[in-house]
Protein backbone atom coordinates (compact mmCIF):
# COMPACT_ATOMS: atom_id res chain seq x y z
CA UNK A 1 0.00 0.00 0.00
CA UNK A 2 0.85 3.40 -0.68
CA UNK A 3 1.59 6.00 1.99
CA UNK A 4 0.89 9.75 0.86
CA UNK A 5 2.11 12.78 3.45
CA UNK A 6 0.85 15.93 2.79
CA UNK A 7 3.66 17.14 1.67
CA UNK A 8 3.48 14.10 -0.77
CA UNK A 9 -0.15 15.25 -2.17
CA UNK A 10 1.14 18.78 -2.44
CA UNK A 11 3.92 18.03 -4.50
CA UNK A 12 2.47 15.67 -7.25
CA UNK A 13 -1.37 18.01 -7.19
CA UNK A 14 -1.61 20.18 -10.32
CA UNK A 15 -4.82 22.27 -9.97
CA UNK A 16 -5.88 22.90 -13.55
CA UNK A 17 -5.89 18.91 -14.27
CA UNK A 18 -7.83 18.56 -10.75
CA UNK A 19 -10.62 21.27 -12.27
CA UNK A 20 -10.82 19.05 -15.14
CA UNK A 21 -11.15 15.53 -12.61
CA UNK A 22 -14.03 17.40 -11.13
CA UNK A 23 -15.53 19.04 -13.68
CA UNK A 24 -15.88 15.35 -15.69
CA UNK A 25 -16.78 13.18 -12.30
CA UNK A 26 -19.85 15.55 -11.30
CA UNK A 27 -20.78 15.10 -15.06
CA UNK A 28 -20.72 11.06 -13.86
CA UNK A 29 -22.47 12.00 -10.44
CA UNK A 30 -25.20 14.04 -12.60
CA UNK A 31 -25.69 10.99 -15.25
CA UNK A 32 -26.40 8.73 -12.32
CA UNK A 33 -23.16 6.79 -12.71
CA UNK A 34 -21.77 6.99 -9.79
CA UNK A 35 -22.30 4.75 -6.36
CA UNK A 36 -22.66 7.33 -3.77
CA UNK A 37 -24.04 6.59 -0.45
CA UNK A 38 -25.13 9.68 2.18
CA UNK A 39 -22.44 10.98 4.11
CA UNK A 40 -22.74 9.78 7.86
CA UNK A 41 -21.38 10.69 11.01
CA UNK A 42 -20.87 10.29 14.39
CA UNK A 43 -21.10 13.01 16.92
CA UNK A 44 -20.70 14.29 20.53
CA UNK A 45 -22.34 17.21 21.81
CA UNK A 46 -19.66 18.57 24.55
CA UNK A 47 -17.55 20.17 23.40
CA UNK A 48 -18.95 19.50 20.19
CA UNK A 49 -17.11 17.09 17.28
CA UNK A 50 -17.84 14.42 14.39
CA UNK A 51 -16.66 12.08 12.78
CA UNK A 52 -17.84 11.75 9.06
CA UNK A 53 -17.13 8.47 6.35
CA UNK A 54 -17.79 9.85 3.18
CA UNK A 55 -17.49 6.70 0.40
CA UNK A 56 -18.10 6.64 -3.57
CA UNK A 57 -17.14 4.20 -5.88
CA UNK A 58 -16.62 6.15 -9.97
CA UNK A 59 -16.96 3.45 -12.41
CA UNK A 60 -15.16 5.91 -15.30
CA UNK A 61 -12.38 6.28 -13.30
CA UNK A 62 -11.78 2.48 -11.99
CA UNK A 63 -11.67 4.18 -8.22
CA UNK A 64 -13.40 3.34 -5.23
CA UNK A 65 -12.12 5.63 -2.22
CA UNK A 66 -13.39 6.30 1.34
CA UNK A 67 -12.97 9.56 2.98
CA UNK A 68 -13.05 9.68 6.94
CA UNK A 69 -12.83 13.52 8.16
CA UNK A 70 -12.97 14.75 11.67
CA UNK A 71 -14.10 18.12 12.66
CA UNK A 72 -13.77 19.27 16.46
CA UNK A 73 -14.26 23.12 16.40
CA UNK A 74 -13.05 24.02 19.89
CA UNK A 75 -9.94 22.55 18.93
CA UNK A 76 -9.28 26.68 17.20
CA UNK A 77 -6.09 28.16 19.45
CA UNK A 78 -4.96 24.95 21.03
CA UNK A 79 -2.92 24.58 18.26
CA UNK A 80 -4.72 21.61 17.59
CA UNK A 81 -6.53 21.12 14.22
CA UNK A 82 -10.53 22.12 13.60
CA UNK A 83 -10.42 19.97 10.51
CA UNK A 84 -8.36 16.42 10.39
CA UNK A 85 -8.69 13.98 7.11
CA UNK A 86 -7.37 10.92 5.21
CA UNK A 87 -8.70 8.88 2.11
CA UNK A 88 -8.39 4.90 1.64
CA UNK A 89 -8.48 3.96 -2.13
CA UNK A 90 -9.41 0.80 -3.11
CA UNK A 91 -9.19 -1.44 -5.93
CA UNK A 92 -12.43 -1.84 -6.72
CA UNK A 93 -12.43 -5.10 -8.32
CA UNK A 94 -10.75 -6.73 -5.88
CA UNK A 95 -11.13 -4.29 -2.72
CA UNK A 96 -7.70 -4.29 -2.21
CA UNK A 97 -6.05 -1.10 -0.72
CA UNK A 98 -4.18 0.58 -2.88
CA UNK A 99 -3.44 3.74 -0.80
CA UNK A 100 -3.84 6.24 2.02
CA UNK A 101 -3.52 9.81 1.63
CA UNK A 102 -3.40 12.74 3.75
CA UNK A 103 -7.26 14.35 3.07
CA UNK A 104 -6.74 17.72 4.17
CA UNK A 105 -5.24 19.32 1.14
CA UNK A 106 -7.57 16.71 -1.24
CA UNK A 107 -10.72 17.93 0.55
CA UNK A 108 -9.45 22.07 0.63
CA UNK A 109 -8.36 21.52 -3.00
CA UNK A 110 -11.27 19.62 -4.30
CA UNK A 111 -13.62 22.12 -2.72
CA UNK A 112 -12.00 24.87 -4.28
CA UNK A 113 -11.99 23.08 -7.63
CA UNK A 114 -15.77 22.85 -7.73
CA UNK A 115 -15.80 26.45 -7.25
CA UNK A 116 -13.38 27.48 -9.60
CA UNK A 117 -15.94 24.90 -12.49
CA UNK A 118 -19.00 27.15 -11.48
CA UNK A 119 -17.21 30.22 -11.90
CA UNK A 120 -15.66 29.21 -15.06
CA UNK A 121 -19.08 29.09 -16.24
CA UNK A 122 -20.90 31.68 -14.50
CA UNK A 123 -18.28 34.41 -13.65
CA UNK A 124 -18.10 37.16 -16.46
CA UNK A 125 -15.71 36.59 -18.63
CA UNK A 126 -13.92 39.87 -18.15
CA UNK A 127 -13.90 39.54 -14.48
CA UNK A 128 -11.31 41.44 -12.80
CA UNK A 129 -11.99 41.23 -8.97
CA UNK A 130 -12.02 38.18 -7.02
CA UNK A 131 -13.31 38.49 -3.58
CA UNK A 132 -12.18 35.66 -0.69
CA UNK A 133 -14.19 35.93 2.27
CA UNK A 134 -12.07 33.66 4.73
CA UNK A 135 -8.29 33.07 6.42
CA UNK A 136 -8.38 29.31 6.14
CA UNK A 137 -7.06 27.09 4.11
CA UNK A 138 -10.10 26.75 2.51
CA UNK A 139 -9.81 30.31 1.73
CA UNK A 140 -6.16 29.92 0.67
CA UNK A 141 -7.23 27.21 -2.09
CA UNK A 142 -10.14 29.04 -3.09
CA UNK A 143 -7.78 32.38 -3.45
CA UNK A 144 -5.03 30.08 -5.92
CA UNK A 145 -7.66 28.11 -7.60
CA UNK A 146 -10.27 30.51 -8.63
CA UNK A 147 -7.68 32.60 -9.74
CA UNK A 148 -6.73 30.56 -12.13
CA UNK A 149 -10.57 30.92 -14.44
CA UNK A 150 -10.47 34.48 -15.36
CA UNK A 151 -8.18 37.58 -15.91
CA UNK A 152 -8.17 38.72 -12.03
CA UNK A 153 -6.28 41.88 -11.51
CA UNK A 154 -7.02 42.14 -8.05
CA UNK A 155 -7.67 39.38 -5.16
CA UNK A 156 -9.24 40.65 -1.94
CA UNK A 157 -9.18 38.49 0.93
CA UNK A 158 -11.00 39.35 4.25
CA UNK A 159 -11.57 38.22 7.37
CA UNK A 160 -12.83 38.57 11.06
CA UNK A 161 -9.46 38.78 11.77
CA UNK A 162 -7.55 41.56 9.84
CA UNK A 163 -3.96 40.03 10.90
CA UNK A 164 -4.85 36.73 9.28
CA UNK A 165 -6.23 38.28 6.44
CA UNK A 166 -3.16 39.99 5.62
CA UNK A 167 -0.29 36.91 6.32
CA UNK A 168 -2.84 34.98 4.13
CA UNK A 169 -2.59 37.60 1.25
CA UNK A 170 1.13 37.77 1.64
CA UNK A 171 1.28 33.63 1.35
CA UNK A 172 -0.97 33.94 -2.00
CA UNK A 173 0.73 37.39 -3.39
CA UNK A 174 4.01 35.03 -3.57
CA UNK A 175 2.23 31.90 -5.38
CA UNK A 176 0.16 34.55 -8.62
CA UNK A 177 0.80 37.17 -10.44
CA UNK A 178 -2.05 39.05 -9.15
CA UNK A 179 -2.56 42.12 -6.59
CA UNK A 180 -3.33 40.57 -3.77
CA UNK A 181 -4.57 42.57 -0.75
CA UNK A 182 -6.12 41.59 3.11
CA UNK A 183 -8.43 43.07 5.55
CA UNK A 184 -10.79 43.10 8.10
CA UNK A 185 -13.44 44.75 5.99
CA UNK A 186 -15.54 41.82 4.31
CA UNK A 187 -18.06 44.61 2.90
CA UNK A 188 -15.07 46.82 1.13
CA UNK A 189 -14.23 43.10 0.00
CA UNK A 190 -17.07 42.05 -1.71
CA UNK A 191 -18.25 45.48 -3.18
CA UNK A 192 -17.50 45.77 -6.50
CA UNK A 193 -15.75 41.80 -6.87
CA UNK A 194 -17.31 40.20 -9.76
CA UNK A 195 -16.39 36.69 -8.41
CA UNK A 196 -17.29 36.02 -4.44
CA UNK A 197 -16.03 32.98 -2.48
CA UNK A 198 -17.09 32.41 0.92
CA UNK A 199 -14.82 30.11 2.78
CA UNK A 200 -15.91 30.67 6.87
CA UNK A 201 -17.02 28.83 9.23
CA UNK A 202 -19.66 31.24 10.27
CA UNK A 203 -22.97 30.08 11.79
CA UNK A 204 -24.41 33.23 10.74
CA UNK A 205 -24.74 35.36 7.12
CA UNK A 206 -21.14 36.87 6.74
CA UNK A 207 -21.84 38.32 3.08
CA UNK A 208 -25.07 40.63 2.38
CA UNK A 209 -26.92 40.92 -0.96
CA UNK A 210 -26.85 45.07 -1.35
CA UNK A 211 -23.15 44.38 -0.78
CA UNK A 212 -22.85 42.30 -4.55
CA UNK A 213 -22.79 43.47 -8.18
CA UNK A 214 -25.82 42.66 -9.58
CA UNK A 215 -23.96 40.16 -12.19
CA UNK A 216 -21.37 38.67 -9.04
CA UNK A 217 -20.86 34.74 -9.39
CA UNK A 218 -20.79 33.67 -5.46
CA UNK A 219 -19.39 30.11 -4.28
CA UNK A 220 -20.26 29.23 -0.66
CA UNK A 221 -18.21 26.40 1.14
CA UNK A 222 -18.90 27.27 4.69
CA UNK A 223 -20.36 23.96 6.51
CA UNK A 224 -21.04 25.21 10.44
CA UNK A 225 -23.56 22.87 12.22
CA UNK A 226 -25.38 26.02 13.66
CA UNK A 227 -26.50 27.81 10.59
CA UNK A 228 -26.12 29.44 7.00
CA UNK A 229 -22.76 30.89 6.01
CA UNK A 230 -24.95 33.02 3.65
CA UNK A 231 -28.61 34.43 3.87
CA UNK A 232 -31.72 34.11 2.39
CA UNK A 233 -31.01 37.60 0.62
CA UNK A 234 -28.57 35.76 -1.24
CA UNK A 235 -30.45 32.19 -1.67
CA UNK A 236 -33.53 33.87 -3.05
CA UNK A 237 -31.90 36.61 -5.27
CA UNK A 238 -29.83 34.34 -7.20
CA UNK A 239 -30.91 33.73 -11.00
CA UNK A 240 -29.54 30.50 -11.03
CA UNK A 241 -28.48 28.30 -7.94
CA UNK A 242 -25.88 25.14 -8.40
CA UNK A 243 -25.78 22.45 -5.87
CA UNK A 244 -23.71 19.18 -6.37
CA UNK A 245 -26.88 17.13 -6.03
CA UNK A 246 -30.02 18.17 -5.59
CA UNK A 247 -30.67 15.18 -3.05
CA UNK A 248 -27.76 16.16 -1.60
CA UNK A 249 -28.03 19.37 -1.17
CA UNK A 250 -31.98 19.90 0.49
CA UNK A 251 -31.23 16.89 3.08
CA UNK A 252 -30.56 17.75 6.75
CA UNK A 253 -27.26 18.90 8.52
CA UNK A 254 -24.73 16.61 7.75
CA UNK A 255 -25.23 15.71 4.65
CA UNK A 256 -26.91 18.81 3.43
CA UNK A 257 -26.89 22.71 3.49
CA UNK A 258 -28.47 24.91 5.75
CA UNK A 259 -29.03 27.57 2.78
CA UNK A 260 -30.37 25.27 0.44
CA UNK A 261 -32.96 23.47 2.87
CA UNK A 262 -34.54 26.39 4.11
CA UNK A 263 -34.65 28.04 1.12
CA UNK A 264 -36.81 25.23 0.04
CA UNK A 265 -38.62 24.70 3.09
CA UNK A 266 -39.78 28.76 2.70
CA UNK A 267 -40.92 28.31 -0.60
CA UNK A 268 -37.96 30.43 -2.06
CA UNK A 269 -36.30 28.22 -3.81
CA UNK A 270 -38.10 25.53 -6.26
CA UNK A 271 -36.15 22.54 -5.66
CA UNK A 272 -36.54 21.04 -9.80
CA UNK A 273 -34.78 24.30 -10.43
CA UNK A 274 -31.74 23.78 -9.02
CA UNK A 275 -29.09 23.03 -11.17
CA UNK A 276 -25.91 20.13 -10.75
CA UNK A 277 -22.44 21.17 -10.98
CA UNK A 278 -22.17 18.39 -13.57
CA UNK A 279 -25.18 19.69 -15.36
CA UNK A 280 -23.46 22.54 -15.63
CA UNK A 281 -20.16 21.20 -16.59
CA UNK A 282 -21.57 19.14 -19.43
CA UNK A 283 -23.83 22.11 -20.93
CA UNK A 284 -22.51 25.35 -20.12
CA UNK A 285 -23.31 27.10 -22.83
CA UNK A 286 -27.13 26.44 -21.97
CA UNK A 287 -26.28 28.84 -18.79
CA UNK A 288 -23.94 31.38 -20.87
CA UNK A 289 -26.49 34.23 -20.15
CA UNK A 290 -26.37 33.64 -16.13
CA UNK A 291 -22.83 35.90 -16.56
CA UNK A 292 -25.27 38.64 -16.15
CA UNK A 293 -26.86 38.40 -13.79
CA UNK A 294 -26.39 37.20 -9.63
CA UNK A 295 -25.62 33.42 -9.79
CA UNK A 296 -24.63 31.34 -6.55
CA UNK A 297 -22.86 27.46 -5.90
CA UNK A 298 -23.62 26.20 -3.05
CA UNK A 299 -21.21 23.19 -1.96
CA UNK A 300 -21.89 20.42 0.85
CA UNK A 301 -19.25 18.33 -0.16
CA UNK A 302 -19.54 15.04 -1.86
CA UNK A 303 -17.28 12.02 -1.90
CA UNK A 304 -17.12 11.86 -5.64
CA UNK A 305 -14.98 14.68 -5.71
CA UNK A 306 -12.26 13.06 -2.98
CA UNK A 307 -12.39 9.99 -5.19
CA UNK A 308 -11.80 11.77 -8.19
CA UNK A 309 -8.84 13.88 -6.56
CA UNK A 310 -7.36 11.10 -5.02
CA UNK A 311 -7.60 8.91 -7.75
CA UNK A 312 -5.34 12.13 -9.89
CA UNK A 313 -2.95 12.12 -6.84
CA UNK A 314 -2.10 8.47 -6.70
CA UNK A 315 -2.12 8.23 -10.23
CA UNK A 316 0.68 11.32 -10.50
CA UNK A 317 2.79 10.08 -7.40
CA UNK A 318 2.71 6.19 -8.99
CA UNK A 319 4.38 7.81 -11.83
CA UNK A 320 7.18 10.41 -9.93
CA UNK A 321 7.64 7.43 -7.34
CA UNK A 322 6.10 9.83 -4.93
CA UNK A 323 5.08 8.07 -1.43
CA UNK A 324 6.18 4.92 0.31
CA UNK A 325 5.38 1.93 0.13
CA UNK A 326 4.29 -0.31 3.54
CA UNK A 327 3.15 -4.02 3.81
CA UNK A 328 0.12 -4.52 6.10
Amino acid sequence: MLLLSRADVEQVLDRDALRDAIAAVMIEVSAGRVSLPSRVAAERSEPFGVMAAMPAYVPALDAMATKVVNVFPANAGTGLPTHEAIIVLADPGTGDFLAMLDGDVITAERTAAGSAVSADVLAPRDAEILAVVGTGVQARSHALAVSRVRPFTSIRIAGRNAAAAAALAADVAAEVDVDVTGSGDVEAACRGAVVVCATTDSPTPIIRRDWLDPSAHVTSVGFAPGGPEIGSDIVHGADVVVVETRATASDEYPVGTHEIRAAIESGGVDPTRLVELGELAAAPGRHADARDRLSLYKSAGIAAQDVAAARLVFDAATRRGVGARVER
